[in-house]
């Protein structure tokens, strides 16, 4: 059995004995003296166990929850002190407790929505409360009261009682009222500029609730100024008038908070009918969509964490920029430990506990489901991305390797063959060795210049994609029908050439290029069998692109599609 229903079933059996209690000695009676004061009594702390049952139930609001029972409590302890009660003990607690329903409230009304005190203000006055109303007005007045020596030798004994000083106790008595007063203007004061101050949506969710907690701490201020004459809380017509009002501003309370939890429970179910109705069309936007939706956002942006560092990135997993620009704020929506997501929005929609609790009932499932493909498309992302860096660093070292053999080996070999050719000239005799060696020379320089332009050739890098492919062409079979004068990213072009150079070795071949919706296309048709090109397959998937051929007769044509703008962001990462 939950806990909140063991409370509800002994604030009923509480509220029965205080019946009891009161009927002892009717005249000692504030709810037996008033005019429909049983039904007040009754009614004021049947509202507010009926509310802290219902809006305990939601998991950020157990505490508040709490709270309300606590104060559905200590509405019906002030009837305790009735000296007709035969027990001491409940006689001594309703001394203590008389005047502790303005202190709970006020715990409750400081700590609303979440149950939690998130001031040093808001503490200071909770501890203040209970330090007046209990403190000084319950045991600090009942310290010096003896009810035996007072006239009343029927009355049970006060456990409280350490001297018999009526004298004091009235001091003490006159210091807890204006002590009081002072502290329920305060806390009105404070609650009301709170109120005030926070944002649209607070005022939204906590409004009511917080309007009619005000009214009671009114009611409770007005009886308080109209005993600071006498000196101590009485129960005179206008006691018993304002002690009514006080009723019925508990009742209003607890039916605003009833109100406020079939509100979440509305927004919850509308928010879920959303997620569900996205079922299984649902595309990166869609979630997004349904929250700004409901919350009134149309450019709300849903963050998801990923990896360990401070990166986020939306459903589509780009990155989203954090702490969010001005004007923007930022809601992190946590489940125990788990950082499931963080919403961007405008000020003010979010501001309420109770708000994201709504939120992550109805939709922490999609979002935690949206979350972890999100997760999948930024490693996929990362693991192309590092993919892309190796086929850049490939394309750099054949770069390297180029120059050097143009800059180092092949220039030694030109030298020595010079070397040999001056020799030659200046031997007076046939030498057929040098002949020979000379030639041997002559076809490893030839080798050298060839394999330097297999590996990266110069004028790709100097003058691009078309002139290059043109020097191609003049070594081999090689047709460029159509070739744009613009320049690629390095490792675009490369992989283009490196595919034109493959397939047109020892082949008559056609190529054509063109670009258009930032994507390059390069059509290559080949006469006879196609080489393997399984690595440069491989190369164009890290890229992003997709390799494709056609074979009709002895003709294949191969496709090759690039991303420009993709492969240039890759590349420079």
């Amino acid at each position: 059995m939950p806990i909140r229903l063991l409370l509800f079933g002994a604030g009923v059996a509480l509220s029965l004995v205080t019946v009891v209690i009161a009927r002892a000695e009717r005249g000692f009676s504030t709810a037996l003296t008033t005019s429909h004061g049983l039904s007040a009594l009754l009614g004021a702390g049947w509202a507010l166990l009926i509310g802290a049952l219902a809006f305990g139930r939601r998991t950020s609001a157990r505490r508040t929850g709490l709270l309300l029972f606590l104060a559905a409590y200590a509405w019906f302890l002030p009837e305790w002190d009735n000296p007709g009660t035969t027990s001491s003990v409940v006689f001594s607690l309703g001394l203590a407790l008389n005047a502790a329903c303005p202190a709970a409230v006020g715990h409750m009304a400081l700590a609303y929505p979440g149950g939690r005190l998130g001031s040093w203000p808001a503490r200071a006055l909770a501890v203040a409360g209970y330090a007046i109303t209990v403190g000084v007005q319950g045991v600090g007045t009942a310290a010096y009261f003896r009810p035996q020596t007072q006239g009343c030798s029927e009355c049970p004994r006060n456990w409280w009682a350490v001297a018999d000083a009526s004298a004091r106790a009235q001091s003490v008595a006159s210091l807890g009222v204006q002590a009081g007063t002072a502290w329920l203007l305060a806390l009105i004061i404070f609650l009301a500029f709170r109120l005030v101050t926070s944002s649209p949506a607070a005022r939204r969710s906590t409004g009511l609730p917080m309007l009619c907690a005000l009214g009671y701490f009114t009611a409770v201020a007005a009886s308080y100024i109209h005993s600071l004459n006498r000196g101590f809380l009485g129960s005179d017509a206008r006691d018993g008038q304002l002690w009514q009002v006080q009723a019925g501003a508990l009742c209003l309370l607890a039916a605003s908070l009833i109100v406020e939890v079939v509100r979440a429970g509305l927004r919850q179910r509308e928010l879920t009918r959303l997620v569900i109705d996205l079922g299984g069309t649902a595309t990166p936007s869609r979630l997004r969509e349904a929250i700004a939706e409901r919350l009134g956002d149309p450019d709300l942006q849903i963050a998801y964490p990923v990896g360990a560092g401070d990166l986020h990135v939306d459903a589509a997993a780009n990155p989203v920029a954090l702490p969010p620009p001005h004007g923007r704020t930022a809601t992190t929506l946590r489940r125990g430990d788990s950082h499931i997501a963080t919403l961007v929005h405008r000020p003010g929609l979010l501001d309420s506990p109770s708000a994201i609790e709504d939120l992550l009932s109805g939709a922490r499932m999609a979002l935690e489901h949206e979350r972890l493909h999100a997760e999948s498309l930024a490693q996929l992302a990362a693991l192309r991305a590092s993919g892309a860096r190796i086929v850049t660093a490939g394309d750099e070292e054949r770069r390297r390797l180029e120059r050097d053999l143009h800059d180092g080996a092949q220039q030694r070999l030109v030298s020595l063959a010079l070397g040999l050719r001056l020799l030659r000239m200046r031997s007076t005799t046939p030498a057929r060795r040098l002949d020979l060696a000379e030639a041997e020379l002559e076809q490893a320089v030839s080798e050298l210049r060839r394999l330097a332009r297999g590996l990266h050739p110069v004028l790709l890098k100097e003058a691009g994609l078309a002139v290059a492919l043109e020097a191609l062409g003049q070594t081999r079979d090689l047709r460029i029908e159509d070739v744009p004068r613009v320049r690629y990213s390095d490792v675009v072009e490369s992989t283009v050439y490196l595919l034109v150079a493959r397939m047109s070795e020892n082949r008559s071949t056609t190529v054509s290029v063109d670009s258009r919706d930032g994507q390059l296309t390069a059509h290559v048709t080949v006469k006879g069998r196609l080489p393997d090109l399984t690595d440069l397959a491989d190369r164009i998937t890290t890229l992003e692109g997709e390799l494709i051929s056609h074979t009709e007769q002895d003709e294949t044509r191969v496709t090759a599609r690039l991303p420009l703008r993709c492969a240039g962001r890759l590349t420079r990462g």
